[in-house]
């Protein structure tokens, strides 16, 4: 199958996850060579490529917003912001960088291999079908949060906002005890939103 040009890519990006709803294209120098008309980040990509490329940067910043990194490598990164603002998800290979915009209640995982699949769509390059696969899967697992780089540059305030939680998890006066006090009174609107919760929370964790 022929490569793609970068418009159709996104479009046919977009048509796989409606929860991506803006999108850079660049070129291997970095420049931007097609966006999606809801979005310029003109002004921060050169910070944000730089940043990527550092392998350690702790958070990026596009239109004001400060997403933290959550996992980056070469091939790919993930990054969130932490005021549920929505997600950044990078990928790049030899010809082409993408830049995607995930909403808040996007999956993260999905959306990381949609945007490996889009940069894919561009490429001019053939390869064999068994290490294409094999190699996007390991990139889009990286940038889900599964790479060996996770961790080392993670954000403090990200940091600081999950240990809390965790801290809230697990106080018999925090959700434990809310979880409880809904149950006793049978409240089934509460009940069926913590349930979605919980399979959200499942689907993260793969469990």
């Amino acid at each position: 199958m022929s490569a793609v040009d970068p418009e159709t890519a996104v479009y046919n990006l977009m048509q796989r996850d409606p929860n991506i709803i803006a999108v850079a294209i660049l070129n291997s120098s970095n420049n931007i060579i097609y966006t999606t008309d809801n979005w310029d980040v003109s002004g921060d990509i050169g910070k944000v490529m730089s940043s990527w490329a550092s392998l350690n940067a702790q958070f990026i910043m596009i239109s004001g917003v400060k997403y933290s990194m959550l996992a980056q490598t070469m091939e790919g990164f993930t990054a969130t912001s932490i005021r549920g603002e929505g997600h950044i998800i990078g990928a790049k290979d030899d010809e082409h960088r993408v830049i995607a915009y995930l909403e808040p209640d996007g999956y993260m995982q999905g959306a990381s291999m949609d945007v490996q699949k889009c940069l894919a769509d561009m490429s001019n390059k053939k390869k064999a079908v068994s290490e294409d696969i094999s190699t996007r899967s390991n990139a889009s697992a990286a940038m889900a949060g599964g790479g060996n780089n996770y961790g080392a540059s993670i954000d403090p305030q990200l940091k600081g906002e999950i240990q809390a939680f965790l801290d809230w998890v697990k106080d018999s006066e925090g959700l434990a005890g809310y979880i409880k006090y809904y149950i006793d009174q049978n409240n089934g609107q509460i009940m069926a939103a913590m349930a979605q919760v919980y399979n959200e929370l499942r689907q993260i964790f793969g469990v």
